[in-house]
């Protein structure tokens, strides 16, 4: 901001520090509306249905572009860029469609069950051991591979 203050271009400033042009912009503007508090951190909106026709009609009906209606609603213009879409293509209705946020219900690992017969642990206890006997298997026919590949090259054989 200081740079700016000093007369270089937004262009010039964008380019030095690698800050996107229609951002520096949008900060540039609030910082000499607002002063330094305006570039910081601000609570993140939840808007409404309402809330994003409102925001759609004004840009359409009073032509904002997305940085003017960014600092006057207060919400990112690529959120508000997504919302003229939507409203372009669905309709003004289709604002009011919100996805539901966060992980599912039901996703993740399903609980352990507790065996509660002597059946049914005598069948864990065998699965469990079938398991075992089957990557016992693998390994024992990966490291006999590895042996004949090194018994072909001429290598003698480890301890390990």
């Amino acid at each position: 901001m200081h740079l700016l203050e000093d007369g270089y271009s937004i262009n010039y400033v964008s380019t030095k520090y690698g800050i996107g042009f229609k951002l520096l912009t949008c900060l540039w503007i609030q910082y000499q509306q607002n002063g330094l508090e305006a570039l910081g951190k601000k609570k993140n909106i939840r808007a409404s249905g309402e809330l994003k026709r409102i925001i759609v009609s004004d840009i359409e009906n009073n032509h904002l572009s997305l940085v003017e209606a960014s600092l006057k609603y207060g919400a990112s213009d690529s959120r508000i860029s997504t919302w003229l879409r939507i409203a372009r293509t669905d309709g003004l209705n289709a604002l009011d469609i919100t996805k539901k946020r966060g992980r599912p219900k039901g996703m993740g690992r399903p609980k352990k069950k507790v065996p509660e017969t002597e059946l049914e642990k005598l069948r864990e206890e065998n699965l469990k051991l079938k398991i075992e006997n089957e990557l016992l298997k693998k390994v024992r026919a990966l490291v006999e591979e590895k042996e004949a590949r090194l018994r072909k090259i001429g290598h003698k054989l480890s301890k390990d």
